[in-house]
């Protein structure tokens, strides 16, 4: 059983070894393939491999259409007007971008390997970039938390998409 302190433990000993060389597709889904590693916690020398793959929805823009479409509880008329104003003088929200990935557990493939993580995660990092997919990861996590672990690898491709994603909306008149 997964708690907070295991997922904190998680996310602070999460390290992305090999990062894919494309990033979120601004305009159609992205699949990510994953070889995620760990140490199990009773078995020192030892290296738990899963490999699987996570699916990232194209980002989806979020925004009321102006400052009008926004919902005011607690507050006086006065403020409603106050906000019309504002609407009224070029006042807008920046959009924000929403990323929904698909994780399916039967597609994890797990094999248990006789030798230190360390090792096996050089050779997996190595073997990805000599093979040059450009849309696979090697991570390493924790193994009681391998899920919070996969979670750490996903929320870094949003960050790292997010940029390029609202350059090509905004380039083309979405937002």
């Amino acid at each position: 059983m997964v708690n907070e302190s295991s997922a904190l433990y998680a996310i602070q000993n999460t390290r992305v070894l090999y990062v894919p060389d494309r990033r979120i597709d601004t305009f159609g889904d992205t699949r990510f393939n994953f070889v995620l590693l760990t140490e199990p916690m009773d078995a020192v020398g030892h290296c738990r491999v899963r490999r699987g793959w996570v699916e990232a929805s194209r980002p989806r823009i979020l925004r009321p259409a102006d400052l009008r479409g926004i919902e005011m509880e607690g507050f006086t008329p006065e403020a409603r007007r106050f906000l019309d104003c504002m609407a009224q003088n070029g006042v807008s929200l920046k959009a924000l971008l929403q990323y929904g990935f698909r994780f399916l557990r039967s597609e994890v493939q797990v094999e248990y390997l006789h030798e230190d993580v360390r090792e096996v995660a050089d050779r997996v990092a190595k073997d990805v970039l000599h093979a040059g997919d450009a849309f696979t990861a090697v991570v390493q996590g924790v193994d009681d938390a391998w899920e919070a672990s996969l979670l750490c690898f996903m929320l870094e491709m949003i960050q790292q998409s997010h940029d390029i994603n609202f350059f090509d909306l905004k380039r083309r008149g979405f937002i």
